[in-house]
C-alpha cells in the first residue's frame, strides 16, 4: 500500500500557483497510472488504484494548505498505513525554481503544508518529492508569490518539474 499526498490549495483560483505543484503532481500521476480522483473522504480528494502490483492511493487535500496534516493524518488511520508508506508532493521555494529534490525523512522546513503534516502525524519519516519554484522576486510578499499563477514563461521549466517528480515516485514504487 503507497499513498501520494499533493500539497495545494482547491479551487480554480489556486490552480495553476506555485503553491499547487503538489496537485498538479499528483493528477500527472493519475493520468499515467489511469486513476481518476474523485472520492471524497479522510478531508481529500481521493483515487484508488494499483501500480505493478501494489495498492495505491493518490489524494488532494480538501483542507487549506496550512491545515494539510490533519488530511494525511486520516488517509493514513483509513489505509492503515506507516509513515514510511506515505509520500507527500509539495512546492519549495528554498531550492531552485524546476528542480526536484527527494527526501527519506527530515523536518517540514519553511513550508508550513509540510510542517502541519510533521505536527499532525507527529513524525518526520514521510518520504517527500519537493518541487522548486524559487525565491520570490524582490519587493513581492511571499503570500502573493506562492498564491500568484505561474507566469507563462516559466511553465514550461514547471511542468518538466512535475514530470520528474512523477518520475520519481514511480521508479520508487
Amino acid at each position: 500500500m503507497k499513498i501520494v499526498v499533493g500539497l495545494g490549495n482547491f479551487g480554480d483560483k489556486y490552480a495553476y500557483t506555485f503553491h499547487n505543484m503538489g496537485f498538479l503532481a499528483v493528477d500527472c500521476i493519475a493520468d499515467r497510472l489511469g486513476i481518476k480522483l474523485k472520492t471524497k473522504e479522510c478531508s481529500s480528494l481521493t483515487g484508488v488504484g494499483s501500480y505493478n502490483g501494489e495498492k495505491v492511493v493518490l489524494a488532494k487535500p480538501l483542507t487549506y494548505m496550512n491545515l494539510s496534516g490533519r488530511a494525511v493524518k486520516e488517509l493514513m488511520a483509513r489505509y492503515k498505513a506507516e509513515s514510511e508508506d506515505v509520500t507527500v508532493i509539495f512546492d519549495d521555494i528554498d531550492i531552485p525554481k524546476g528542480t526536484v529534490r527527494v527526501r527519506q525523512s527530515g523536518s517540514g522546513g519553511t513550508h508550513n503544508g509540510m510542517r502541519n503534516v510533521v505536527a499532525e502525524c507527529g513524525t518526520e519519516n514521510f518520504p517527500r518529492i519537493r518541487i522548486g519554484i524559487g525565491r520570490p522576486p524582490e519587493n513581492v510578499p511571499l503570500a502573493d508569490y506562492v498564491l500568484g499563477d505561474v507566469p507563462r514563461a516559466e511553465r514550461p521549466a514547471l511542468c518538466e518539474a512535475i514530470e520528474k517528480a512523477c518520475d520519481e515516485w514511480i521508479e520508487r514504487l
